[in-house]
């Protein structure tokens, strides 16, 4: 096909005019050339010249691989191969450079009959379509490859595609999905009533957003953000629903670290203070105890002493608790939480602890139903707000704390509408703040405390914590002025009860075995010489093996353990798979000053779920046992 340049030159007269090499396509719409076996154009159409911004004239004799982009041009030459061979039509697409840059143009050429060579070429741009292609090509490979997990299904949930990091997630495949008819959107939803209204939201027109506990095969929990939102046609019509689901397991964890860490920094501030507190119930117990052995046979001495001591444990009692609840890493549990009595306990806290020039006025809202919170985590914000406004107040001042119940127009406007809400506001006279420092008091660790007197989680935490209990805080500061902080909870939408302890004021009487099980002699004495005078049969046992020793023995049967958790020997989870072996009908109650997480679920799993916390009153103690001992046997 090749053709020697000085031939063709010398025989150039031998090519037909552009008016015959066009022929019919000289009027055609279509990009038309000639060229000769070299690459030289010898004809080109008006729509040609138009699309290249010169005459058509102009074009005779130009060489095609000057107009050609580099990348392309190699390819030139197995087209020229094809067209040697039967049927002598070829199809490349090729970028051209034109006025207005390059240009994708795909050609159809084929070589006419005769001789000298004459190859005739047909173009379209397809310019668009290229890009749409690489747009299309780039978008499928984001969406493959994206490190969340995507699903497709058409508007009524049926899934037409997953992406591979949900086949990774969940393991589930398409074919899997079909071919079990796995309800995928369904299973994000705890109950018909959650996807119910997941539905009526995306048929009014919204997204819908939600996080999802997934249980992967190998038996790790995971937790995923779920966004699903529609996809419209031209005429606005729903064709498919787009479910996009993100593993956020690591920024729970990272959160609930941060929470942790934050709880226990609040704690440290108020170490000084329990301290003091401390010292001081120490000095009333042994003062008085001291002073009762002073006056051995002075009756009302005596009764005295004992009053006193006893209010101070009280005292000390409230304070472990309270120290013991902000401390623990615990699940979030969404109860029935009587916001007024935990607002009451927490001043109570608070006013023993904090520095004596701070005066407290609390004002609770008569009747204000319970809350649908996690305890753990109301008691965070309270606590927060309050070392905050602490802080804020360093020469002294007013705390102030009043509850309400918000309706109606009252609800701010970024709450859900038409339902009731409860209004924690939290108000000191202290230094206040300026617009700039009151528009970034909630980002994590910015603080305007010296270095190491705070790291700036506080109010961070305080606004994760409402934003996940589906309120809002508002806030209002004036320098030289003081703060105040109001914080906005949905009330339970049904008044669930709130447990309350109510006091018999006797120690319950029985006369059944009991057996005693504590590490410490003098808390073994007391419960044993308490629980004898009150008509029981008692025996103790001083560490868990000598528990299980007792209860496995055939000399002496038991009606109830009080079993203590932490022991040397054993502990009390130990204890009680033997009871569970050996003795199942024997009833248990527990005694422990600290129960985590994972004893209480171990006892949970063994069928065990009565408890008393130490520090208890011997009537709180007894009353128990009863309601163990009369309990009918599971």
């Amino acid at each position: 096909m090749s053709i020697d340049r000085c031939a063709l030159k010398a025989g150039a007269a031998a090519f037909p005019s552009p008016e015959v090499l066009l022929g019919a396509w000289a009027g055609s719409a279509a990009l038309v050339h000639c060229r000769d076996g070299q690459g030289r154009i010898l004809a080109a159409n008006p729509a040609f010249a138009r699309k290249f911004g010169r005459p058509a004239a102009d074009w005779i004799d130009q060489p095609v691989g000057e107009f050609l982009h580099p990348e392309d041009a190699p390819a030139q030459a197995g087209v020229d191969a094809e067209l040697s061979r039967p049927p002598h039509r070829a199809v490349r697409d090729s970028r051209w450079l034109t006025p207005q840059g390059w240009r994708w143009i795909s050609w159809e050429e084929h070589l006419l009959p005769g001789e000298p060579t004459v190859i005739r070429a047909v173009g379209h741009d397809i310019t668009r379509q290229r890009m749409a292609e690489e747009q299309y090509y780039k978008l499928s490979r984001a969406v493959e490859q994206s490190p969340i997990a995507m699903v497709i299904t058409d508007a009524d949930g049926a899934v037409q595609y997953v992406n591979a990091k949900f086949i990774e997630v969940t393991g589930y495949t398409l074919e899997m999905i079909i071919e079990n008819n796995i309800q995928v959107l369904r299973e994000i939803h705890a109950d018909e009533a959650s996807y119910t209204k997941f539905w009526e939201t995306i048929r009014a027109g919204s997204e819908w957003r939600g996080e999802h506990v997934h249980h992967r095969p190998d038996g790790k929990k995971v937790f995923e953000s779920v966004q699903i939102t529609r996809l419209l046609n031209s005429a606005g019509e729903i064709t498919n629903l787009l479910c996009l689901r993100e593993d956020i397991t690591g920024r729970r964890e990272l959160e609930d670290q941060l929470r942790q860490a934050q709880k226990m920094e609040s704690i440290g501030t108020l170490a000084g203070g329990i301290a003091h507190d401390f010292n001081n119930m120490l000095a009333v117990i042994n003062g008085y105890a001291e002073f009762a052995q002073m006056n051995p046979g002075n009756n009302e001495v005596l009764q005295k002493c004992v009053r006193e001591i006893k209010g101070a444990s009280q005292r000390a009692t409230g304070l472990v608790r309270q120290i013991l609840t902000f401390s623990r890493k615990a699940e979030v549990r969404f109860t029935a939480v009587d916001l007024n009595l935990l607002t009451r306990d927490l001043v109570a806290l608070l006013g023993e602890t904090f520095p004596r020039n701070l005066r407290f006025n609390f004002k609770p809202a008569g009747d204000l139903p319970p809350l649908l919170a996690d305890q753990n985590q109301l008691q965070q914000i309270v606590l927060n707000l309050c070392v905050n406004a602490r802080d804020a107040m360093p020469g002294g001042g007013t705390l102030t704390l009043t509850t309400a119940r918000i309706d109606g127009a009252a609800v701010p406007p970024n709450l859900r509408s038409g339902r009731s809400y409860a209004c924690l506001t939290v108000s000191d006279t202290g230094t206040g703040m300026t617009p700039e420092v009151r528009t970034r008091i909630f980002e994590p660790f910015y603080t305007t405390k010296p270095v190491n007197q705070g790291t700036g989680l506080g109010l961070a935490v305080v606004y994760g914590i409402v934003a996940s209990h589906e309120g809002t805080i508002q806030v209002d500061s004036q320098p030289a002025i003081g703060s105040t902080f109001r914080v906005y909870l949905p009330l339970a939408d049904t008044a669930a009860p709130v447990p309350a302890f109510v006091r018999s004021g006797a120690f319950p009487a029985g006369t059944e075995s009991i057996l005693v099980t504590d590490d410490e002699p003098a808390l073994r004495q007391l419960l044993g010489d308490a629980l004898a005078r009150a008509g029981y049969q008692i025996s103790c046992a001083s560490d868990g093996l000598e528990a299980i020793e007792r209860i496995a023995s055939s000399e002496r049967r038991y009606d109830a353990v009080l079993l203590d958790l932490n022991m040397p020997g054993a502990n009390g989870v130990e204890v009680y798979k033997v009871i569970k072996a050996t003795r199942p009908g024997l009833k248990v109650l527990v005694v422990t000053g600290h129960l985590t997480l994972h004893s209480r679920a171990e006892f949970e799993q063994l069928g065990l779920k009565d408890f008393v916390m130490k520090p208890y009153t011997l009537e709180e103690l007894g009353r128990r046992l009863r309601e163990v001992l009369d309990a009918p046997k599971a």
